[in-house]
């Protein structure tokens, strides 16, 4: 058996030309010619080898077969790591080279059922990278298709193998490359995608996971494990984002941000102070740079949509308002995309990566108490809110907006450290904070989209009416869920907190 430990990298077709440039490719050993490679992915008609996490595969190189078998790779921020078996095929499959014994098992048990359900068809050329004597890394670039019966899907993509150095020399490359080329860390195999293929299930927004943190851990390795699942929700939207039209990719891009910059506001105590510096002003500054696109998404659903003229108002009122809206949006797509696809973004998602493999605790924090810990900083997270909202202006939008942030960061508190609070109490805590946060959240929509539709009315005369209109549509609801959410507030921060020790 070997362990691979590899990073792989996503990256547009057309981008393969400005990477073979690149120096550190113009300098590499080539490692013969680009090789097309036929490789068939073998399962039961129950799928029973995915579901056991087994990967089986043949692959032609050449004149030459090749059996493969591999286990679940632990894939986080693209990095990954995993046990392989590899020998020659003779057209019968031979599991006796796999030497662990429950793995074995189950492929011998299933050996009888396993047939072929996808292919990837992919040339590569393959280089070796040496920056150093003591490091030592093979790059192949994969450019093919995946085929399950009728359905394909694209190939273009860049691993970076470790023969010889540590994990972190893997990000040192990738970071290098991706200066002027860019490159998209990614955990999806080409086995996983091809299974997504088979089954020809639709691609969808990655939501945030839910956190599986545990009372013994320390507090630094707590937050590795809520930071790697936040950073695979900001790298799988990006990838989302920039093939689809759905703004929920988006959406659920900028709430792995804030997550992120949440995650390390709560654990600022056991952080680097530098590592807590830097990210926070750059995941802040990468979801200002969607903000747009997100804000009229948010004015045409939620804001336009709703604003019907019938029947005392004619139906279309409201048409020049939307098609302007709809024409902004178009032009603030354009703008967040190829805003992701600029090597700057995949840059700061390496980076991160890199920077959270890296991240080590000290004795006292490996020796502290995760449950105190949380009831600390959720404790602090809740004054701050208390603050917040006892002085208040609540005819200012403004501190509206600041009341929802700080109670929003309660929100992601508690969900951070809900396995260590597991009960009816918290889950109920937590319902009320949802929705206090999700009626301020459209106090701050309608105050954003007011200011929008004035601004584009002092520009377009004609937009005026529709604006007032819309402004006016959302008058009472304002007023009632300001009304109420001030009352939701209240109840959840004088009461008792259901973090807190009993006594």
């Amino acid at each position: 058996m070997s362990t691979e430990t590899e990073l792989k990298l996503a990256l547009a077709p057309d981008a393969i030309r400005a990477l073979r440039r690149h120096p550190l490719l113009t300098g590499a050993e080539k490692l013969g010619n680009a090789q097309t490679l036929i490789n068939t992915y073998f399962d039961t008609p129950e799928l029973a080898l995915n579901k056991a996490r087994i990967a089986v595969r043949t692959r032609k190189q050449g004149s030459t077969w090749l059996q493969t078998i591999k286990c679940a790779a632990n894939s986080v921020g693209g990095l990954s790591s995993r046990p392989e078996w590899e020998q020659p095929f003779s057209g019968e499959f031979d599991f006796s080279h796999v030497d662990a014994p429950a793995v074995r098992k189950r492929l011998d048990a299933l050996a009888g059922e396993i047939q072929p359900l996808f292919t990837t068809t992919f040339k590569r050329e393959t280089r070796r990278l040496t920056p150093s004597p003591e490091v030592e890394i093979l790059m192949m670039i994969d450019q093919g298709q995946i085929d399950a019966g009728e359905r394909q899907d694209t190939i273009s993509e860049v691993e970076l193998e470790l023969v010889r150095g540590t994990a972190q020399d893997l990000f040192a490359i990738a970071g290098a490359l991706a200066e002027r080329v860019a490159l998209m860390p990614t955990d999806r195999s080409k086995a996983e995608r091809g299974y997504r293929l088979f089954l020809n299930t639709p691609e969808a927004p990655r939501l945030a996971g839910k956190s599986s943190i545990q009372s013994a851990q320390s507090p630094l390795d707590a937050f590795r494990a809520l930071a790697f699942d936040a950073l695979q929700q900001w790298q799988e939207n990006t990838l989302g984002a920039l093939v689809h039209d759905d703004p929920e990719y988006v959406h659920q891009l900028r709430v792995a941000l804030r997550r992120l910059r949440s995650l390390i506001r709560l654990f600022d105590p056991v952080l680097p102070e530098a590592f807590a510096e830097r990210w926070t002003e750059v995941l802040r500054d990468t979801a200002a740079d969607l903000g747009d696109a997100r804000n009229i998404d948010v004015l045409l659903s939620d804001i336009i949509g709703p604003a019907e003229p019938e029947p005392l108002m004619g139906a279309t009122l409201t048409d020049p308002l939307r098609d302007h809206a709809l024409s902004l949006r178009a032009a603030a797509r354009t703008e967040a995309r190829a805003r992701l696809t600029h090597a700057d973004h995949g840059q700061r998602i390496l980076g991160f990566a890199a920077e959270l493999h890296q991240l080590s605790g000290d004795a006292l924090n490996a020796a502290a108490d995760l449950t105190a810990f949380a009831r600390l900083q959720l404790g602090a997270l809740r004054k701050r809110a208390r603050r917040r909202f006892t002085s208040a202006d609540i005819i200012d939008p403004d501190q509206l907006h600041m009341l929802r942030v700080s109670l929003k960061q309660l929100r992601y508190g508690i969900d951070f450290f809900r396995p260590l609070f597991n009960g009816k109490a918290t889950k109920r805590y937590l319902a009320g904070v949802r929705q206090a946060q999700t009626d301020l959240g459209y106090l701050n929509d309608a105050a954003i989209a007011r200011s929008l539709m004035l601004d584009w009315a002092d520009r377009e005369p004609t937009l005026t009416g529709p604006a007032h209109f819309v402004i006016g549509w959302h008058a009472r609801q304002y007023a009632r869920t300001r009304r109420r959410v001030l009352l939701e507030t209240e109840t959840l921060l004088t009461g008792k907190a259901p973090w807190r020790a009993n006594r």
